[in-house]
């Protein structure tokens, strides 16, 4: 190694050790030797001997030196550290000061390298394309983009830049990186395709799990078996037992009336009577007793008036039984669908609308059959003393007191 490419190795270790930010896990001093082996490789296969090999490992030693100030334009500043450097140490002919710039230069993303120095850096700097530890070079990029740019990829994201990278943007120059580095390139190639499909497959089958459980976790949060059959077991005995008690109302309701109707087509007409004047007062009584039995009979089936309405504050402090007609019947469709979807996603406020539907069925249960209580008892006594009432007066036949 000549006296010049010491000095240029010695200023890059030394520069990139003191100067380089934090993160740069690819583009270092490892980066920039390994870049230099295969420059050296590509100068022997090609043939390439004296000071345009010199010229070529120069460059080599500096193409990423201008990291340490600008990442996004290290090859500019490169090729202006190189001049610099190369002043210091007298190196001044300008033809080769101006060809070392011109292979930093091209090192540039996109550029076309046209001199064969130029050539041999680039495929040099892509070496890594046609490396077994590929994946593992790869995976420093990868991470030193997340640190210095912000640039998060997913795993599939990221073997799609590597493949397109590979395929649309990158080829070598050297008749020797072609014959030798051209395959492994390939191979690397075909690896990152089989991760590539192996991977979406894995994400096919996190997401198909992922589904699942939430699948799960939603059926989690509806009733179980048990619970569902509890509930709708209970709601049914208690529609029953209203339905029960709304047909012995009906029925006390139309006896009492076919009792009223006899008794004002039947009795009341004889009153006029004064040889009927006894009947007056059993008259009296059966008819009121039928009559308190009538409305007490219409109360126990008469339904109760609700608003039938309720706001957002109510479902979301869940105040209201939206399994009641009563409590929304009055509501917009809109407004009665999203409140119906917040019961349907909250267990715990399914439970307990459930359980306040059968709690307030089961009030207006007790309501009505102790109204019924009250009315068939009133009826049984009203039959007794109507009944003592017309024995009594037809054996004495005078008025009761």
């Amino acid at each position: 190694m000549t006296p010049i490419l010491n000095a240029a190795k010695d200023y890059v270790l030394k520069t990139l050790n003191e100067e380089l930010p934090n993160g740069f896990l690819y583009h270092n001093y490892n980066h920039t030797e390994r870049v230099v082996k295969h420059v050296y490789e590509l100068l022997d296969a090609e043939g390439i001997e004296g000071d345009e090999a010199e010229n070529i490992l120069i460059a080599a030693w500096f193409h990423d030196i201008g990291f340490v100030k600008d990442p996004e334009n290290h090859e500019e500043i490169g090729a202006a550290m190189i001049e610099e450097f190369l002043t210091t140490h007298h190196f001044t002919d300008p033809k080769r000061v101006a060809y070392i710039q011109g292979c930093i230069k091209a090192t540039k993303f996109g550029s076309d390298p046209e001199t064969i120095g130029q050539q041999v850096l680039v495929d040099a700097d892509f070496s890594h394309f046609s490396s077994k530890n590929y994946d593992q070079i790869s995976a420093l990029l990868r991470q030193e983009w997340k640190l210095t740019k912000s640039k998060e990829y997913t795993d599939v994201e990221w073997l799609e830049e590597n493949i397109n990278m590979f395929n649309m943007h990158h080829r070598y120059y050297t008749a020797h990186a072609v014959k030798e580095w051209q395959p492994m390139k390939h191979n690397n190639l075909l690896n990152l395709i089989k991760q590539r499909k192996k991977t979406r497959k894995k994400k096919k089958r996190a997401k198909l799990k992922e589904l699942d459980l939430k699948r799960k976790m939603d059926k989690a949060r509806l009733p179980e078996r048990g619970i569902e059959t509890m509930f709708r077991v209970t709601m049914r005995n208690h529609i029953n037992l209203s339905s029960i008690a709304d047909t012995k109302a009906n029925i006390l309701l139309s006896v009492n009336a076919i009792i009223i109707s006899l008794a004002l087509s039947n009795l009341i007409p004889k009153l006029d009577n004064p040889s009927n004047s006894y009947l007056l007062v059993p008259t009296i009584i059966f008819v009121v007793f039928s009559t308190i039995s009538m409305v007490l009979s219409v109360l126990a089936t008469r339904p109760n008036v609700t608003r039938g309405i309720f706001d957002k504050k109510d479902v979301e402090e869940k105040k209201v039984n939206l399994l009641f007609f009563g409590n929304f019947h009055k509501m917009k469709l809109e407004d009665f669908e999203w409140a119906m979807n917040e019961l349907m996603q909250d267990k715990e406020y399914l439970y307990s609308s459930l359980s306040k539907d059968l709690y307030f069925l089961g009030k207006v249960l007790d309501r009505k059959y102790r109204l019924l209580r009250i009315t068939y008892t009133i009826f049984m006594i009203g039959i007794v003393v109507s009944v003592l009432a017309f024995a009594w007066a037809f054996k004495t036949g005078v008025v009761m007191p």
